[in-house]
């Protein structure tokens, strides 16, 4: 039986899914990380029917990961496979905690293969169930959801046609799963992700049009209101869909109030999480709340230097670059030099050969204030470097109309 059939589209694009029933650069968001964020929350809607016990396992794991508490999260989950070997869950979830030591840095490839190795085994386990039975709810949520996991690391690496293969082969396990349960709340979390995004994909990134070929079509305003639901009412998605609501208003739908609604919400569970206080210091930047968000990028240095999990050499790059910038404005130069020195520094660690708008910003932040503070000659020397690097957001323009007005001063 085809699960992409008639009537499954029209089901899944029907309004009945009511109260009866859920990262280049623009961080290489593709119809894959849609596939897959979709599967990871909509795998939860099996736990329902498992024992109490299984059930508080289950969630206090996830709020571990989603807490960045890697160590807490795998001894849950290795607990989680002793006990219950015959489900997939706890190897799936074992794989998330990988999954979440990428997303603090997603350009770092040190976990790939850990995580492949990971997924591929849940694949494997998820197949031996379905042998035995091909309609294990279980086993159909934790396969889809590897699958959606494995093409979105192909998507975040540029490896387009297997991000491609294994959303093709992911998607009928959604419609597979709706139709053996569309009662639970959780699942218009992945429906929502879906509508929304097959909708404004295609708009955004043209590129990708072939690829939704191969898809049933979206729709914008019901995914948004899918997904304000699951935020809302849904047991277990109700993390990832705040997450989602947090992405789509901030990097979509440009509404940065509805942004940090989400951020706030998932920061008053999670004040660890790397992931979503750099998304914070970001909105906080763009509706102009400067006094805040330097608030937060002093935090999360002391949180840097507390060695927290995720509060990596990027995090700390960002947050000096917005202090110091800051300062610069308030023309307190001398501070704003401190910051954008050392940030100028790291830089140079981290990017390797290929620079950054960090970088380079650095660095004409750190002529300008060499300029203000009389270090005329150092300053040259830093605006003729920038010249040299990239150019970033017109980083050479700004470079050239400072030497010529330095040189017109003499």
């Amino acid at each position: 039986m085809s699960y992409l059939n008639q009537n499954s589209k029209k089901i899944f694009m029907s309004g009945l899914l009511t109260s009866k029933n859920k990262s280049v650069k623009i961080r290489r968001i593709s119809v894959i990380r849609v596939l897959s964020a979709l599967l990871f929350l909509t795998v939860l809607n099996s736990l329902f029917a498992q024992s109490t016990q299984y059930d508080s396992l289950i969630t206090a794991g996830i709020k571990q990961i989603y807490s960045l508490k890697y160590t807490k999260a795998d001894s849950t989950f290795k607990y989680v496979q002793q006990k219950y070997p015959n489900q997939p869950a706890g190897k799936f979830f074992d794989a998330m905690i990988i999954w979440w030591k990428i997303m603090p840095d997603m350009n770092n490839e040190k976990y790939d293969d850990e995580l492949n190795e990971k997924l591929d085994d849940v694949i494997e386990f998820c197949d031996s169930l379905l042998d035995e039975n091909d309609e294990n709810i279980e086993a159909v949520f934790f396969k889809g959801g590897a699958l959606g996991f494995k093409g979105r690391l192909n998507a975040l690496r540029s490896e387009w046609f297997d991000a491609a293969m294994n959303g093709k082969e992911a998607l009928p396990l959604v419609f597979k799963a709706y139709e053996i349960d569309s009662t639970n709340i959780d699942v218009q979390l992945g429906f929502g992700i879906y509508n929304y995004y097959a909708a404004v994909i295609p708009e955004k990134y043209p590129m990708l049009k072939p690829v939704m070929l191969f898809f049933p079509k979206g729709d914008r305003k019901k995914g948004l209101k899918q997904l304000i639901y699951a935020a809302d009412k849904s047991r277990y998605a109700k993390y990832e869909a705040r997450f989602m609501l947090m992405n789509i208003y901030y990097k979509f739908e440009k509404n940065y109030n509805q942004a940090l609604f989400y951020c706030n919400e998932l920061l008053n569970e999670f004040p660890d999480n790397s992931v979503f206080e750099k998304y914070k210091g970001r909105i906080l930047i763009k509706i102009n709340r400067m006094k805040d968000a330097v608030n937060l990028y002093k935090g999360i240095l002391k949180k840097y230097d507390k060695g927290l999990p995720g509060y990596n050499n990027p995090l700390k790059r960002e947050a000096l670059y917005y202090i110091g910038r800051d300062y610069f404005n308030k023309n307190i130069i001398d501070s704003s030099l401190i910051y954008f020195n050392e940030c100028e520094a790291l830089s140079k660690q981290i990017d390797g050969d290929k620079e950054t708008g960090f970088r380079i910003n650095a660095l004409l932040y750190i002529a300008k204030c060499n300029e203000k503070l009389g270090n005329i000659q150092k300053a040259l020397e830093q605006f003729n470097e920038v010249l040299k690097l990239d150019d970033f957001r017109k980083s050479h323009e700004a470079a050239k109309n400072y030497i010529y007005k330095i040189k017109n001063k003499k």
